[in-house]
């Protein structure tokens, strides 16, 4: 690697990349709720389009908020995320336009995306998506271990955590302190020649 003194240092890197894995298993700890607010406080910063933030977030953490996920999980997702201490239920507001005149001041941004709701939906499914990842690196950032995962009834969700309203669910991020017993072996990744171009 490179050197560089602006460069995270490995313990960094391997805690939010190398070593890092997609966990399955739980231990039984909690999380507190003021660490699930310290991980939102770092997302936020990380860039969207037009500083549109159009992701947002549940976080399930109470037998009676993960009855009602389990409802809408498929049948091998549901041991993790009924034991996961946390389940984070990423979403987006396809009408996050409202709240560009706040976020976005200095131009009328709101203007691209009212009227248009196909535009709005692709650009808020895109940087929402973003918005999750950004959530699993400031999870892991803060000591957490993630296990995000698709294999849920999407229109499901929608209907028991968001009637009424125009937020939409993307995927799901389990979170907690990981339980090294249950991961399975790491898969190998791509070379920087297989997935990259140079132009």
């Amino acid at each position: 690697m490179l050197s560089d003194p602006s460069l995270l240092d490995d313990k960094a890197l391997d805690q939010l990349f190398r070593e890092a894995r997609t966990h399955n298993a739980w231990q039984d700890r909690p999380v507190p709720d003021a660490r699930l607010e310290e991980i939102y406080n770092l997302l936020k910063f990380a860039p969207t389009s037009a500083n549109s933030s159009p992701a947002r977030f549940v976080f399930v953490r109470t037998a009676e908020g993960k009855a009602k996920l389990k409802q809408a999980l498929s049948a091998g997702n549901v041991e993790k995320t009924m034991t996961a201490p946390v389940t984070v239920i990423v979403a987006h507001d396809v009408e996050f336009y409202e709240k560009l005149p706040f976020l976005f001041p200095h131009a009328d941004a709101r203007s691209w995306f009212a009227g248009n709701p196909a535009f709005a939906e692709q650009s808020a499914f895109r940087n929402g998506t973003l918005q999750g990842a950004y959530l699993m690196l400031a999870a892991r950032a803060v000591g957490l271990d993630v296990g995000a995962m698709s294999g849920f009834d999407n229109s499901k969700v929608d209907e028991l955590f968001f009637a009424g309203t125009s937020w939409r669910s993307n995927f799901l991020v389990n979170l907690g302190y990981g339980d090294a017993a249950g991961l399975f072996p790491r898969n190998p990744r791509l070379s920087f020649d297989e997935a990259c171009r140079l132009e």
